[in-house]
């Protein structure tokens, strides 16, 4: 019975999507993306190209306005009890694609769920970020889910208990992590079967799946008629195409089949020379940075020779990370000396970047070929040996510059540091990501991106035993500082919070637990008709909510 309900569903949403689609008058975005979206549940996708396709489809409690600050989206207010502790959320009158209400415990049922489902991203739920109550026994103690801090007081009325106060609670709901699941929709499915078409996804968002399916080449969104917020949403439809190269990128737009595409740095110029184009450039930053990552480990490395912490100081020093984004990168991304990158934390008090001064760690991290070199005669020394041969993994579809990045770094240290040898293996993403997750590598050529508007969102991988701390660090007093800024001494006085968190910073850099490169931009075409697209470097780069086409 239970599938035959499922199928009932399906050839509903058929007729009802085909009706939606024959109804649409042609106003289709046709946007591209870089990597094939593999996964629309929420407890499955890991990358910003899928989050931001979920995100047309499903609202959280909250959402971005142009500025990237937390508004109401399906709550239509929210109360914070004076100690910080418990956050009361009120729903606003919304329903799902098959005509079911939104209500509270479709977000109850959905965290819990992450609970047990152990998810990459499950770590926001936990006291180094959201600090949900009694999620940090439930992620890494296996204690029950339903024990979460989060309650369905009544269908309209969500009471979350933290256990600690979280200042940018609001923001991180915004975050496809936190979106909500309709439990009986989900429930009447095959396992393992949730977001892999159009009738095995529910959107309660802007857009509805038109057609989808996983890793395809490109699908279609088709506005929801019956969102909340419908009337502001201006376009009609939006057109994915997966696009593996700027050479093709670059083909597409000129002939009108995409209206917003990424080029690589070493098309700007041509770009900006062809009366054409050059008005149609836009660079925005892409939010993410970046950098290497070393396993530490003795399974890796020779033996785990990458642990010492001298030979990663020789390598970091020996990068010219400005002429990675002058000669390889090209598309105004910012050599980054800092192991959180600028321009996405500001102090609430201050207004201050947190990472504004890119020559706090000079002493550590800079490109300096005599410093790298005694770095490497330390390493020399203390292990006893006189050569050193690593492996470099990298994604061969992140990017067309990220191969380009990665023979410039073997070349520069092997040259700056003899007796160094660094051999490429290129591979997709996905695999990149196996073998780190796996622990199968010895140095990462990878990426992080800000999930929330807080250091901590970088400050928390290299926590002891956090899921994301790929090098398998850890320091106590590090691990006591991170504690301190999110569930103990500093949590409620902001400004020491902020010097702790410089502290803990300190000591990563100082240990070269990675080697920080650069933080992206990206180099934006996008069509004179096609315009009111927000650009955010946390969470969600691109939200289409308020754009129009002409």
């Amino acid at each position: 019975m239970k599938k035959f309900a499922a199928v009932l569903l399906a050839v509903a949403m058929v007729f009802s999507l085909c009706s939606i689609s024959a109804s649409a008058a042609g106003k289709y975005a046709g946007i591209m993306l870089g990597t094939n979206v593999m996964s629309l549940d929420t407890n499955l996708a890991t990358d910003g190209d899928s989050f931001e396709v979920i995100a047309d489809c499903i609202d959280g409690l909250t959402q971005m306005d142009a500025d990237g600050a937390a508004v109401p989206a399906l709550a239509e207010s929210w109360d914070i009890s004076d100690d910080g502790m418990t956050w009361t959320f009120h729903l606003r009158d919304a329903k799902w694609s098959n005509g079911d209400p939104v209500t509270a415990n479709d977000f109850a049922f959905a965290w819990k769920l992450a609970m047990t489902a152990n998810v990459e991203y499950g770590y926001m739920f936990d006291s180094s970020v959201g600090c949900v109550k009694n999620a940090d026994a439930i992620l890494y103690d296996g204690a029950d889910p339903d024990t979460l801090g989060v309650t369905a007081a009544d269908d309209k009325t969500l009471v979350v208990e933290l256990e600690a106060p979280v200042s940018f609670f609001a923001s991180l709901m915004y975050f496809p992590t936190f979106y909500p699941l309709n439990e009986a929709f989900y429930s009447s499915l095959d396992e393992g079967t949730y977001g892999t078409s159009p009738y095995t996804f529910l959107s309660n968002g802007a857009y509805l799946l038109e057609d989808y399916t996983p890793g395809a080449a490109s699908f279609t969104l088709v506005k929801n008629p019956d969102y909340w917020d419908a009337g502001r949403v201006n376009i009609e439809g939006l057109k994915y195409q997966v696009v593996g190269s700027s050479d093709n990128a670059l083909t597409a737009f000129r002939s009108g089949t995409l209206d917003l595409v990424s080029v690589s740095g070493s098309q700007v110029p041509a770009a900006q020379a062809d009366e054409k184009l050059a008005s149609n450039i836009k660079v925005t930053g892409a939010g993410y940075m970046w950098y290497l990552s070393f396993s530490q480990t003795e399974a890796n490395a020779n033996g785990g020779q990458l642990a010492n912490a001298n030979l990663r100081l020789a390598i970091t020093n020996a990068i010219d990370r400005e002429s990675l984004v002058e000669n390889y990168v090209m598309d105004g991304s910012i050599p980054t000396f800092t192991c959180v990158p600028p321009q996405f934390a500001a102090s609430a008090t201050t207004g201050e970047d947190f990472s504004a001064d890119q020559t706090r760690f000079a002493d550590v991290c800079s490109y300096d070929v005599e410093k790298a070199q005694a770095y490497l005669a330390a390493a020399k020394t203390e292990l006893g040996a006189d050569e050193f041969t690593f492996t470099m993994i990298y994604g061969n579809n992140e990017g067309d510059e990220v191969s380009k990045v990665a023979q410039a770094i073997k070349e520069e240290v092997e040259a700056n540091l003899p007796g160094v040898t660094l051999n490429l293996q290129a591979m997709s993403k996905a695999e990149r990501l196996d073998k780190m997750q796996n622990d199968n590598y010895d140095v990462a050529l990878t990426r992080w991106g800000p999930d929330y508007a807080d250091p901590m969102t970088y400050l928390g991988m290299w926590i002891t035993d956090n899921a994301n701390n790929y090098g398998f660090w850890s320091n106590a007093d590090y691990d006591q500082l991170i504690k301190d800024c999110t569930t103990g001494a500093y949590v409620t006085d902001y400004d020491a919070r902020w010097a702790a968190l410089y502290e803990a910073e300190t000591l990563v850099m100082n240990d070269a637990v990675i080697a920080p490169l650069y933080t992206k931009s990206q180099a934006n075409l996008i069509a004179d008709r096609f315009s009111g697209i927000e650009f955010h470097p946390v969470a969600l780069n691109r939200v289409y909510k308020n754009a129009t086409l002409g």
